[in-house]
């Protein structure tokens, strides 16, 4: 089973338990413009302005919840109706992830669910680089899975360009040179990545992607600590109990 067939169960036991089944939900891509999801930071080469990825969101009863996507898609209907939804590609994915993390905001569960905007990316960065010096200070190398490049850039400063590894999955970029970091194929050097980091943070639209759960099995077979970064994982982090990072976002 799926990460995220686990948390679409545990989901699904907590909006029966709330009486929340019928209930509408409605999910937006289109409309939804790097602008309106992040702002206008000082920064262009976030992949959500690329045009490599985009953000969906759900708003259910007020509330909203986002998640990256490379397939995105609008959808209205039910959270009964989600439910049933095949998982079986990034489509179906991120609009049960979206859903969740709306439902659970407005649950009062988690917050968060709302990606961080303008200068607070850069800041959101800086303190989840901190934040790992601070709770593992014997860490001298550490392996980032996903592009994000004010973090890559903010663990160069941190750690050195020698001392910080990276994956990706976007052909367009693998082999590329980013601050110094060549960037690796993540159908293939992840393990690598794995074995010679410290700590690994990983891109939280891995639920997305459906990838993270055959991460953390690695991790936990190489005894490397790590956490998911991003406003993504959210909910399924919560329901999951998988250790997050994500300080500025909102609800």
């Amino acid at each position: 089973m799926s990460f995220l067939e686990e948390a679409k169960n545990k989901f699904q036991v907590l909006i029966a338990e709330s009486d929340l089944e019928m209930e509408e939900i409605r999910i937006t891509a289109a409309g939804l413009t790097p602008e309106e999801a992040i702002g206008k930071p000082d920064r262009q080469d976030y992949p959500l302005l690329t045009g490599k990825e985009v953000m969906i969101e759900a708003e259910f009863q007020g509330a909203r919840g986002q998640a990256f996507t490379d397939h995105p898609g609008e959808y209205s209907g039910t959270l009964r109706q989600v439910l049933e939804l095949p998982l079986n590609d990034n489509y179906h994915r991120a609009l049960l992830t979206a859903a969740i993390n709306a439902v659970l905001n407005k649950l009062s569960l988690i917050d968060k669910t709302i990606h961080c905007r303008n200068g607070d990316m850069e800041e959101c960065v800086r303190d989840i680089v901190g934040w790992v010096k601070n709770y593992y200070p014997a860490v001298k190398r550490i392996g980032i899975i996903g592009f994000q490049p004010a973090l890559l850039e903010a663990a160069v400063n941190s750690f050195g360009e020698d001392q910080v590894f990276l994956t990706d999955l976007n052909s367009n970029r693998i082999g590329s040179l980013e601050y110094g970091v060549k960037i690796l194929d993540g159908s293939k050097d992840t393990e690598k990545l794995i074995q010679n980091s410290d700590f690994i943070l990983a891109t939280g639209s891995t639920i997305v992607n459906g990838t993270a759960e055959k991460l953390v099995d690695q991790f936990h077979r190489n005894s490397k600590p790590f956490a998911f970064y991003g406003n993504t994982i959210s909910g399924p982090a919560y329901l999951l109990d998988l250790p997050q990072l994500c300080f500025y976002g909102r609800s």
